[in-house]
């Protein structure tokens, strides 16, 4: 069987996400968890793009152990100075030179002949294997690229250097044939006496990215790009989860395996989801709520007598699994830290101390504490230490007119708090009115969407919020998280507007 490499771009493409906006503590965080799903690269971020990306692809590159970190990079020398200052203290580093070679993208947006684009492919791939021995090169919007021009790019790129090659359906406008016929002709036809890495990356615009991902796997390619939960701009990207899975159902077909550890699946979208503020749907395939859910009398005969008839992924495969230790409220900070080791979280002793206060807080709430609500404190307890404003005190009325009131507060930074009041028409309204003032803005709420982390009526919510700058085009997203419906809506308000404020300011 040949191995297929899996490259991850959640935080670079994926950030890409209208109103997702990571920050160097999340972005971290996923990292550790990409790579004990068994990622083999992370694309961390595009590091001359900004200050945080570059302290964030920097961060990411001094604490990944094992899978190669690479920074994006344009055909432009700056770009790849800076690529190479951030991932100086990286294990494996990795750098991915990109130049548009579409008719349209040359003519319009770079403003460049084909052999300006050839000249400057030569240069900057050359110039990027003098600081890096890992060139990766991407003609973007290569399946609207003339063949023979593309082939032509992509052997420059190989002769100077470049021993992987991406071809990216940059707006999703191919289908599995013709991007699969794609790699078959340029695998056929470039001349290397070093084995090239040929990898997919594709958008899900004709709702295809899987499809066409799988299609080049079939075609030669050894590599996959995408993003957990499948997250990116416009429609997105490969969901890598889907084609992981995919590759090890159908093995008997594809011939292929992974360092993928299938167990991690749901965990790893899990937090992406919790992080990012875009819920995943219920019907997503793989990782979604209904994914092994039966209502059909005649499937949920079926899966009783033997699984095999309706479900060709159990639960367990992915780490949908029934969790085998709780914790209550007489559970020690011992079996705690053990319990956060096993999940993943390497804690330092002031951030136990801060986690165990709060998870002993959960316990006289909730009879049971699962796997499950231990990383939604933990993702809470991540972005709470992350905000410049913190919720403080939620209080609610009933007006006579059968309006509610409410009076929040909310620390500013410094110890500085402000308090607004507002009514609505529901309580979340009134809440969410008060928000408005203190930060004296008005956007739109486009989206509110709740949900209980598990079962039960002692279940934590997870609260949703989508923001809109209108005037922009802008979004922006945020969760909260709290034992109180209330509070989680709020915290989660709160998080999106910080992020309103800092793009867009007062309204």
């Amino acid at each position: 069987m040949k191995n297929i490499q899996f490259f991850d771009t959640t935080l670079r493409d994926g950030e890409q996400t209208p109103g997702v906006n990571f920050n160097t503590k999340e972005k971290v965080q996923i990292a550790k968890q990409l790579e004990k799903w068994g990622i083999d690269t992370i694309e961390a971020g595009f590091p001359i793009a900004s200050v945080g990306d570059f302290e964030a692809v920097k961060a990411i590159a001094e604490n990944a152990e094992k899978m190669t970190v690479a920074g994006l990079a344009r055909c432009q020398k700056a770009d790849i100075d800076r690529a190479h200052e951030a991932l100086q203290n990286a294990k494996h580093p990795q750098i991915h030179v990109f130049l548009a070679t579409s008719p349209i993208h040359m003519e319009f947006k770079l403003k460049m002949t084909p052999d300006e684009v050839i000249a400057s492919i030569k240069e900057h791939v050359s110039y990027a294997k003098t600081k890096f021995d890992k060139v990766q090169f991407s003609p973007e919007d290569a399946t609207r690229t003339d063949k023979q021009f593309l082939l032509k790019a992509v052997q420059t790129a190989i002769d100077a250097g470049a021993t992987i090659i991406n071809v990216p359906d940059t707006v999703g406008y191919s289908n599995p044939t013709e991007y699969g016929g794609l790699f078959k002709f340029l695998i056929e036809n470039i001349q290397s006496d070093e084995e090239i890495i040929f990898s997919s990356h594709c958008h899900d615009d004709l709702g295809m990215a899987t499809a066409n991902a799988l299609a080049a796997i079939e075609n030669g390619a050894c590599r996959v790009e995408g993003t957990i939960n499948g997250i990116g701009e416009r429609a997105g990207n490969t969901a890598l989860e889907e084609v992981a899975l995919a590759l090890y159902i159908r093995k008997d077909f594809y011939e292929a395996q992974s360092n993928i550890t299938l167990n991690e699946t749901k965990r790893t979208s899990d937090l992406v989801s919790r992080l990012s503020g875009v819920a995943v749907p219920r019907n997503k395939a793989i990782i979604g709520a209904n994914a092994y859910a039966h209502e059909s009398g005649i499937h949920q005969d079926g899966v009783l007598k033997n699984p095999d008839t309706y479900e060709i992924i159990t639960p367990s495969l992915v780490g949908v699994n029934e969790n085998s230790l709780p914790l209550g409220k007489l559970s020690g900070r011992h079996a705690f830290a053990t319990k956060m080791d096993t999940l993943g979280y390497q804690l330092t002793e002031d951030e136990l101390k801060v986690a165990f206060k709060r998870f002993k807080s959960l316990a006289d709430k909730k009879k049971q504490v699962t796997e499950d609500d231990l990383i939604a404190l933990m993702v809470g307890q991540s972005q709470e230490c992350s905000e410049d404003y913190r919720l403080e005190r939620v209080q609610l009325q009933y007006v006579s007119d059968g309006s509610q009131g409410a009076i929040v507060s909310i620390n500013t930074g410094e110890d500085e708090s402000k308090t607004e009041s507002a009514i609505g028409s529901g309580s979340i309204q009134a809440i969410y009115n008060s928000i408005d003032k203190i930060f004296v803005q008005k956007p739109e709420l486009q989206e509110y969407y709740i949900k209980a982390i598990t079962g039960g009526e002692d279940a934590q919510a997870e609260v949703h919020v989508t923001l809109a700058d209108t005037e922009n085009n802008k979004q922006f997203n945020g969760i909260g998280i709290d034992f109180d419906v209330l509070q989680a809506s709020a915290k989660a308000y709160v998080k999106a507007s910080e992020q309103f404020q800092k793009e867009v300011g007062k309204a």
